[in-house]
């Protein structure tokens, strides 16, 4: 009896199980032998200090991190976030001064700075009247005649690029619940726009418009509405296929449905009427940095928390990836950018990319965009994720390294469960799981734009830093 499960297995053919390596299975496969692959690396990636920490984190500091965790996630779920206003940024934001320059990620100077940043840049000074030319805001730029600081340091962000300046117009997300407030300038629509690095007439001119027109007709529709409520809007959009980064078709109808009495009853001119809801209209990513001021509002609600390992900021900027800890205040932890992987427009590849940037993954940082995928499986072929059917595996394994679901954001195709909400940095490093980001994908050179649209992934050395620098946090105390 003992020999004939053997027999039994040796008569039949393979049945492989591959742990590790991906490629091992995939030759298999082609051979035509059946086998799972199973995803897996040693915890820390192999670093036996940080395993080392990781074990004493799971120790004796688990009962401190975990209810420090919990406060975090409590106050990221309760949030109540509106849009309530839309103003310019230097009312927003009164550090900001002439030649004084926002942009997306962690800090960083030109010198390091990447081509559609430094396009977006030189675009910027010359919409802003500081430069006559493009050519003179080079100069200018290598003079050290600006100075540069992250969106993050101010309450601030941007998608791409993400540059914010004194008189660009910013919606002004508030928090309700906790009564602070986030910025982000207006989407500009899709194609060649300044967050891709353009910067022709074409571009500046429609700047100059949402400056001079939009911006302010929306503000007053915004104030006479008494402002949007945002959380019952988003789930709504996850009901409809928006998963918020790449897909912000449903929320950006909804708004305009919201917001569109309140506009024509605050515009005195049916021309400027009509080009506000053209525009509206015609812009599927509307919504897109509503998103983002929505989650910078409430991830910024679990900031400095003592001993938390939730991550409250996760942004890029072509050169450099970085997050921020609420158990480790306003620092920063910084790897190399990553490339995106996606697909193409038309008459452009992979070798016409550049390295991912933006602000926009704080809207993963609250449970949205790649984390969210489930709900929006028309996306995943877009981004080249792969089968619309597998879309949902992107939401089931985010929920391996995050605190919890959001019982008001869910996903009706995954029997309603809840986006998962809450990274946290130890169960990055022990699974190696890096967060997937949804991003759209800029042309290296200045001034061409968005060629494309993809996944990235946050590097994993940024949250091994995060983890030593809060080990040591919790070690002084």
């Amino acid at each position: 009896m003992t020999g004939d499960p053997i027999e039994s297995l040796l008569r039949g053919p393979p049945k492989v199980i591959n742990v590790g390596l991906a490629g091992f299975s995939r030759d298999l496969s082609e051979q035509g032998v059946e086998s799972v692959h199973v995803d897996w690396s040693p915890p820390a990636q192999g670093d036996p200090i940080v395993a080392a920490l990781l074990s004493k984190l799971d120790g004796s500091s688990k009962e401190r991190i975990d209810a420090a965790n919990s406060r975090a996630l409590d106050q990221m779920l309760s949030s109540e976030p509106v849009l309530i206003d839309v103003i310019p940024a230097s009312e927003a934001i009164p550090a900001l001064e002439p030649r004084r320059i926002l942009h997306a990620g962690p800090p960083l100077e030109w010198e390091r700075m990447c081509g559609p940043m430094r396009g977006a840049i030189q675009g910027i000074s010359v919409f802003e009247g500081w430069e006559a030319n493009l050519s003179d805001a080079q100069k200018s730029a290598e003079q050290g005649l600006f100075s540069f600081y992250p969106n993050h340091h101010f309450d601030a962000v941007g998608p791409m690029t993400g540059i914010t300046t004194l008189s660009q117009p910013v919606m002004v997300v508030e928090n309700r619940k906790f009564g602070n407030r986030a910025y982000c300038a207006i989407n500009e629509g899709l194609g060649k726009v300044l967050r891709f690095g353009g910067n022709d007439d074409e571009v500046l001119n429609r700047l100059r418009w949402i400056r001079d027109e939009f911006g302010p007709a929306l503000g007053r529709a915004l104030r006479n509405l008494g402002g949007l409520s945002l959380k019952g809007l988003v789930a709504r959009g996850l009901s409809m296929g928006d998963e918020m980064h790449q897909r912000n078709a449903a929320c950006s109808s909804l708004a305009l449905r919201e917001l569109a009495a309140a506009l024509a009853e605050t515009s005195s001119d049916s021309q400027a009427l009509t080009r506000a809801f053209a525009f509206m209209a015609g812009n599927d990513q509307f919504f897109l940095n509503i998103a983002m001021a929505m989650g910078k509002s409430i991830a910024d609600s679990a900031r400095a928390i003592e001993g938390s390992s939730i991550v409250t900021a996760m942004s890029r900027n072509g050169t450099d990836f970085g997050i921020q800890v609420s158990g480790t205040g306003d620092s920063w932890f910084i790897a190399p950018v990553e490339m995106p992987e996606g697909l193409f427009f038309p008459g452009f590849t992979e070798e016409d990319a550049n390295p991912d940037m933006g602000d926009s993954a704080i809207v993963e940082t609250v449970g949205l965009g790649g984390f969210a995928m489930g709900a929006a499986p028309a996306v995943a072929g877009f981004v080249g994720a792969g089968a619309a059917s597998d879309a949902g595996n992107y939401t089931l394994r985010m929920k391996d390294i995050t605190a919890g679901g959001n019982p008001e954001w869910k996903i009706p195709s995954m029997d309603y469960i809840g986006v998962p909400t809450g990274i946290d940095i130890r169960a990055v490093v022990e699974t190696a799981i890096a967060p997937t980001i949804n991003t759209g994908i800029a042309h290296r050179r200045a001034g061409i734009g968005q060629v494309g649209a993809g996944i990235a992934r946050a590097p994993l050395k940024c949250f091994s830093q995060a983890l030593v620098d809060l080990a040591r946090r919790l070690e002084a105390k």
